[in-house]
């Protein structure tokens, strides 16, 4: 590395150093919606998409693709993913954490075959996964508006500026020339059919047997995204696509809800 580079790199730091001493941005409790029209536009068009596209695809890839097959791709996905959670946790002051990451694809690079096998989780090592969009919070940057965005989904104005940048500054893409830079995104589309497969039940029944599913699809991401952002761990995570009676129960235990209440009432309203 240059020195140009290196002081390139020590400036970063400094400046995350200095935005990340501010604190985090405040999690609002709210529901921040003022382009709802365009939004439920965007989310009809994404269910029309699934409908005729992604939803066919899913179903084809689970035919002719082997769970362990599918497993190793998911594998490989996740690791390619590692390197850009390391810089981000860096830009968030988290050593600790980017430390662990750094340990975990370096295991799954070699000993698992480029993270084809998670060995590093059976060695206790699980992936500590973030963002950029995380990142931004970290810094003070507010959540903003609400967004559907096509062919994307739902997430805030924050997360979005989050996803651009994630996907630009992947260090994958520094290092390994082309076309082999972008088997990231292959690997990602491979992994997404693989999730919209296994969770047929619940995202249908979210997407087309929901009385209002645009509502329901904000509650949902607003209430995981938040709970994600106020330190919850992957391991207590309430996942809405695990199992539905499942997630509806654990959600309840944590926050002492009815699960059977009106899921279309404004869940921030009290």
């Amino acid at each position: 590395m240059t020195s140009s580079k290196l002081r390139a790199l020590a400036l970063l730091c400094l400046c995350s150093a200095a935005v990340a001493s501010c604190g985090p941005a405040e999690i609002p409790t709210g529901i921040h919606d003022p382009m709802e029209e365009r939004n439920r536009g965007a989310h009809e068009f994404n269910k029309e998409v699934d409908k005729a596209f992604i939803d066919p695809a899913a179903r084809g890839y689970d035919t002719i693709t082997p769970e362990p097959v599918q497993e190793g791709i998911n594998n490989f996905a996740d690791n390619l993913d590692v390197p850009m959670d390391v810089v981000n946790q860096v830009l968030q002051l988290r050593i600790g954490r980017a430390l662990k990451n750094t340990a975990r694809f370096a295991i799954n690079s070699t000993v698992g075959i480029v993270g084809i096998f998670d060995v590093a989780r059976k060695m206790g090592i699980e992936q500590d996964d973030t963002d950029f969009g995380e990142t931004l919070h970290v810094w003070g940057v507010r959540e903003g508006r609400y967004v559907e965005a096509t062919f994307i989904g739902p997430t805030t104005s924050r997360d979005m500026a989050g996803i651009f940048v994630d996907l630009a500054a992947n260090p994958i893409r520094w290092v390994v020339g082309s076309p082999e830079r972008f088997l990231d995104i292959g690997a990602d589309v491979g992994s997404a059919l693989s999730t919209r497969s296994k969770r047929r039940d619940l995202i249908d029944s979210i997407l087309y047997e929901s009385a209002d599913s645009y509502a329901q699809a904000r509650m949902i991401y607003l209430q995981n995204r938040r709970f994600k952002l106020r330190g919850g761990k992957s391991g207590d995570y309430i996942d809405p696509y695990a199992n539905s009676e499942e997630s509806q129960n654990a959600s309840a235990a944590q926050d002492g809800t009815d699960p059977y209440s009106d899921p279309y009432s404004d869940p921030y309203s009290e």
